[in-house]
């Protein structure tokens, strides 16, 4: 299948995860109570153990190819206060779009990122964009979850909203494919920026999240997560 083809279906793919998370998130009922809420909680964990894998298995080995340790970590590091501020910015304005924004701050730099690993050949497009779709999932259900508990959205409304944030995933990966490919440095770069952010965004809003007192189901779900993503890294290796 030709690079454009496959940059398109992948990222469309990975995004509609989004869209798919938050309509299970409105038909999901489990009873007993219980059960839902470790169930949401584990489903939280298991987004950010695919995130965590992500980070380390795909983006920062590929990130740090082009660039000397010191500048790396200047690279990875303001990633992190990038999301810093972007979190301090949408916990000040508490407008109602914030998870909708958030999910595009992850999202946008992982399609550039995979769109510019098939550009320059990699292999690793095609494990990125399962990885992102494993995120993007229970990522999409709290979301939805989160949304519609806090505004006065309809469930159709918010799903809308969710699948045309699946578009940018092929602008993204696309403007990657003909206009990043001659700097792989700036691709690596993108990488290893988007990794500062999304650890800083795994440890505050994911794992919090993630945490349910005198119950072990979550913690494993993250490992799970990670698992998963090792896997699909083995096969592709």
């Amino acid at each position: 299948m030709e690079p454009l083809y496959s940059v398109i279906l992948l990222t469309l793919g990975a995004g509609l995860a989004m869209p798919l998370g938050a309509l299970i998130g409105n038909f999901e009922r489990i009873k007993p109570e219980w059960l839902e809420k470790e169930l949401m909680h584990a489903v939280t964990a298991f987004g950010g153990g695919a995130l965590l894998s992500a980070i380390a298995l795909v983006l920062v080995p590929e990130g740090v190819l082009h660039f000397s340790p010191v500048f790396a970590a200047l690279l990875f590091l303001s990633g992190g206060a990038a999301f810093m501020l972007l979190d301090i910015w949408l916990s000040r304005s508490q407008t109602s779009i914030s998870q909708l924004v958030a999910m595009l701050a992850d999202f946008i730099p992982e399609s550039l990122a995979l769109g510019a690993a098939f550009a320059l050949g990699n292999v690793n497009g095609g494990l990125l964009a399962a990885l992102i779709a494993m995120q993007n999932l229970p990522e999409g259900f709290n979301a939805f979850r989160e949304l519609k508990s806090t505004s006065h959205y309809r469930s159709i409304t918010i799903i809308f909203w969710f699948a045309l944030l699946a578009l940018c995933g092929p602008i993204s990966g696309v403007i990657a494919l003909f206009w990043l490919a001659e700097w792989p440095a700036v691709v690596s770069g993108i990488m290893l920026f988007a990794s500062g952010g999304i650890l800083y965004a795994v440890f505050q809003d994911i794992a919090p999240q993630a945490v349910l007192e005198k119950h072990w189901a979550p913690p494993m779900g993250a490992v799970m997560g990670f698992a998963l993503g090792l896997v699909g890294y083995m096969l592709v290796h």
